[in-house]
């Protein structure tokens, strides 16, 4: 008989068996509360600074250090799938701290991922920014918002890889890098679009998505991210206490579980 439990069951798995945090490495079964909380709080403002021509608004839900950066890279670098959707709620509160405030009468939430390199998926296992926009979905759905994730992105030639780049080199690199996938086709006037990555530098890729969607006509409300770097915008009152307050349908729920 197969007692196979999938890599998903593994995973989740291993985060309670190991007895560790992989936020912070604390003893204990699976997130701790105060690095849940890290996800948890309000969406701010994260614009980078310079801010790159053309790049919407962003939002972020945490910085990209201590725990918050532990977090991704446990999710994104280790496979640790089971953080996709902790990771995922975090996502959905930046999600909404762009549509909230957005113009009345948007018909249909659309989350566009930034589309991961075919090596990346590959040495990875997984496409770590679509389970996150999958997740920040599912997320939002339980808040009553009719939300669709599209991958309306897509490779247009080979990139180099972004760590350890400049501002100035990651603009270069990524220029011209990304291109509208057919799929867009599916965009209709009432969509709001907004674009979603797991981290924010310097803004050289979302504003490479910006570009790319734009250059076929789709408006590019905002971007969401779940953490900026620390030395970007991540400052200023809070955008928008984006609670389980159901009254809105626009709110996330609190950091998942």
């Amino acid at each position: 008989m197969r007692t196979g439990i999938g890599r998903l069951g593994r995973d989740l798995l291993g985060l309670v068996l190991d007895g560790r945090c992989p936020g912070c490495d604390s003893t204990g079964l699976g997130i701790c509360p105060a690095c849940r909380a890290v996800l948890a709080g309000p969406a701010v403002r994260a614009d980078p600074a310079p801010r790159p021509d053309g790049l919407a608004p962003v939002h972020a839900v945490t910085g990209y250090d201590g725990a918050g950066r532990a977090l991704v890279l446990a999710h994104k670098e280790r496979g640790a799938l089971a953080l996709a959707r902790p990771l995922g709620h975090g996502l959905a509160r930046s999600v909404a701290a762009t549509a909230v405030p957005a113009s009345p009468g948007w018909d249909r939430l659309v989350l566009v991922p930034v589309p991961s390199s075919r090596r990346a998926v590959r040495e990875r296992g997984h496409d770590h920014v679509a389970g996150l926009a999958g997740a920040a979905a599912g997320a939002l759905r339980q808040a009553g918002v009719r939300v669709a994730v599209r991958p309306w992105l897509a490779p247009a030639r080979a990139r180099a890889d972004q760590a350890g780049l400049d501002a100035g080199s990651r603009a270069r690199n990524l220029a011209g890098a990304l291109v509208a996938a057919p799929t867009v086709a599916r965009y209709r006037l009432g969509d709001l679009v907004v674009v979603v990555d797991d981290v924010v530098t310097t803004g050289a890729t979302l504003a490479e998505s910006c570009r790319a969607l734009g250059a076929v006509g789709v408006h590019v409300e905002g971007c969401a991210v779940v953490a900026a770097t620390a030395r970007r915008a991540l400052a200023g009152p809070p955008a928008h206490d984006v609670g389980p307050d159901r009254s809105n349908p626009a709110r996330a729920p609190a950091g998942g579980g």
